[in-house]
């Protein structure tokens, strides 16, 4: 209940307090309904995507407006809101030709998508769809203007045929359809909030409690989307080191950083981004709603357990640490706006290699609150080529805040924005991402549609 979440955060804030305090509670320790939340928020964030997840949005928007119609639509309208318009602009969508933008993922919604897939709905396209969907742009048939509702995330999409015309309302997140109609007329709805709201279990995330739960999970309940994401997630790193993609950042930087593992683990990460803001067709497991996001808290882990023969069990349980340090900070801020995920995702994979290193809480906290104060504040400005550069940068701030922390020293509450105790760093990050940059979120898209 509402009132229930009401208590369980006001003991995770008092259970913080004691412990920056230097006391202890039996309030923090982990309940079964806590754990069972956190085993939901895995499952929850930890899903598949093929391409940029905002233009997948929209095209998947587009495919369920299709089927409810039960025709060809001969024509698509959407309003966008600007942060989704800001990170389709410049990424190519997969399977359509190599085209890019708003346009051409709704074109390939209405002709081809499978909305049964969600966020995977244009995996699947051949050939034959990516002609139909050149044709279908060629007709003009797509209509994108921008939507400004105060929301961060929101799609209003009409499609028609005839006389007939149906409608959908996405809110918050990629696949979240709040509301549907045929020619004006509700065929379903539901509550929304009147401003963006993340999954109310999510608020309850703390670094201390990811820590206690990472140790102590049964990791049957979470093996089958975290071993998901190796899978899919190192796949789309190697893939990005192979091939020719975006401007190569990961691919290049090896032989300018050398081959140690310092310039694997950036290397790595940055390559499976190059590869997915070109199109590239294979699969990610996101986090927070964003692939970078996934890839980055996930394949930088992964090739420092290799790297040291870390077996499965431990590393399993460091990529709970990473995925779940990354929405607690995201929560925070949001899923969409001027600060960049990468940076969030970055340092939550460096966090969880000191906790493969075993250096507890401790090493954890200094690791995110040093690094936080080096890299915050990096903008985003749309997915495109050069997130796969803020991912490598984010991660190198990572490693030093944590060599920081290995070396014995460490930034101060009163350095900036960091505060005394992770938690409050934390919170002032967010309040920096979600407020502090709003402005800078305009400002950044304008710029980008040349006003």
């Amino acid at each position: 209940t509402r009132e229930g979440m009401h208590r369980c955060i006001g003991r995770q804030k008092a259970a913080i307090d004691l412990k920056h305090r230097g006391e202890t509670k039996e309030e923090q320790k982990l309940t079964t309904e806590t754990i069972n939340d956190y085993i939901s928020i895995l499952r929850e964030e930890l899903v598949p995507a093929t391409g940029c997840t905002e233009p997948i949005a929209l095209a998947y928007a587009a495919a369920r407006l299709r089927d409810i119609l039960g025709a060809a639509p001969e024509g698509i309208r959407a309003e966008i809101s600007g942060n989704i318009i800001k990170n389709v602009k410049s990424v190519v969508v997969p399977n359509t030709g190599g085209r890019r933008g708003l346009e051409a993922a709704a074109a390939a919604g209405v002709t081809a998508a499978d909305p049964d897939a969600q966020l995977e709905c244009l995996t699947r396209l051949t050939q034959e769809d990516g002609d139909a969907i050149g044709a279908y742009l060629d007709r003009r048939c797509v209509q994108v203007r921008p939507l400004d509702t105060g929301r961060a995330f929101e799609i209003l999409a009409e499609v028609h045929s005839g006389g007939d015309a149906v409608q959908v309302r996405i809110v918050d997140q990629h696949t979240n359809v709040v509301r549907i109609s045929r020619n004006g007329q509700v065929l379903a709805e539901r509550a929304v909030p009147a401003a963006a709201q993340e999954n109310p279990d999510q608020r309850l995330l703390a670094v201390e409690g990811i820590l206690d739960y990472a140790d102590s999970v049964n990791l049957d309940d979470i093996c089958q989307p975290i071993r998901r994401q190796i899978a899919l997630n190192t796949a789309i790193a190697e893939e990005g080191l192979r091939g020719r993609y975006g401007a190569m950042i990961g691919r290049e930087s090896l032989p300018l950083l050398g081959d140690g593992l310092r310039a694997r683990l950036r290397a790595l990460a940055a390559a499976g981004s190059d590869a997915r803001m070109s199109g590239c067709e294979l699969p990610v497991v996101i986090v927070s709603g964003s692939g970078n996001q996934g890839i980055t808290a996930c394949v930088p882990v992964v090739e420092y357990a290799r790297a040291k023969g870390i077996g499965e069990d431990r590393l399993y349980r460091a990529l709970a640490v990473s995925n779940l340090l990354t929405v607690h900070q995201k929560t925070r801020i949001g899923r969409l706006s001027a600060f960049c995920g990468a940076v969030n995702a970055a340092t939550s994979a460096i966090a969880a290699i000191a906790y493969l290193d075993g250096a507890g809480m401790d090493g954890v906290a200094h690791t995110l609150v040093n690094s936080l104060a080096i890299v915050s504040g990096m903008v985003c400005d749309g997915a495109k080529a050069s997130c796969a550069a803020k991912i490598s940068l984010a991660l190198e701030a990572g490693l030093m805040g944590y060599e920081m922390y290995q070396a014995g020293h460490e930034f101060v509450g009163g350095d900036g924005i960091v505060r005394k105790g992770v938690e409050y760093t934390l919170a002032n990050v967010g309040r920096l991402g979600s407020d502090g940059m709003r402005q800078t979120d305009r400002e950044i898209l304008s710029m980008m549609v040349g006003d």
